[in-house]
């Protein structure tokens, strides 16, 4: 699929915006993460954007053999309506991760995956690989985008949509791309980051 020119600008100029602004504060989260738990104070983590596996950077808010974990806490998890895995009260979360993830400061990484082309400014929710093996097939369009650091889903309730709603919203998306809808999603995620960061 064609990404436009003008899409990518808007991701470009979006990511060193923000990662400008970002810049002053990694010192004092670094920090805080390395002394709240053992670990590296960024992650990597796998996720599917135009149809490949890419590493999306994140501020680790878990503790550092999270992934390894998943299995023993499979029947904790909340999300019965299809592949996502959710804990309100994840075990996991290192004290830091809380904070930041309650404040969305641990996503903020990924501008730097913006940048680089691998994930766009506003696109679909970028979903781990056995997540979108998982799609039904009228939503496989949705792995073939560029998947974005916010979205349409992710400003009309994300996670605490049902499974085939966050699909749906993602596909709406897609399918009726333009300027303006970025924008919109755009400037809603900036209401919701700065008024109201659980919401996203």
């Amino acid at each position: 699929m064609h990404y436009p020119l003008w899409k990518r600008s808007f991701d470009v100029l979006g990511s060193i915006l923000g990662l400008i602004i970002l810049l002053p504060f990694v010192p004092l989260i670094a920090l805080a993460i390395k002394l709240d738990s053992h670990g590296p104070v960024f992650e990597k983590l796998d996720r599917v954007s135009e149809g490949r596996v890419v590493g999306v950077y994140k501020f680790r808010s878990m503790v550092k053999n999270a992934r390894t974990l998943k299995p023993q806490l499979a029947h904790l998890n909340e999300r019965k309506d299809g592949p996502l895995f959710k804990i309100k009260n994840d075990p996991r979360v290192t004290r830091v991760g809380r904070v930041l993830r309650k404040l969305r400061i641990d996503e903020a990484p990924q501008l730097m995956n913006v940048l680089r082309g691998e994930l766009a400014l506003v696109g679909p929710r970028p979903r781990e690989p056995e997540e979108a093996e998982q799609y039904p097939e009228e939503y496989k369009i949705i792995i073939n985008f560029r998947n974005g650091a916010t979205g349409f889903s992710q400003v009309n309730g994300a996670s605490s949509l049902p499974f085939l709603k966050e699909l749906e919203l993602d596909k709406y998306y897609v399918e009726h791309l333009s300027f303006w809808l970025d924008l919109k999603i755009f400037l809603k995620t900036l209401a919701i980051l700065f008024f109201d960061p659980t919401a996203v």
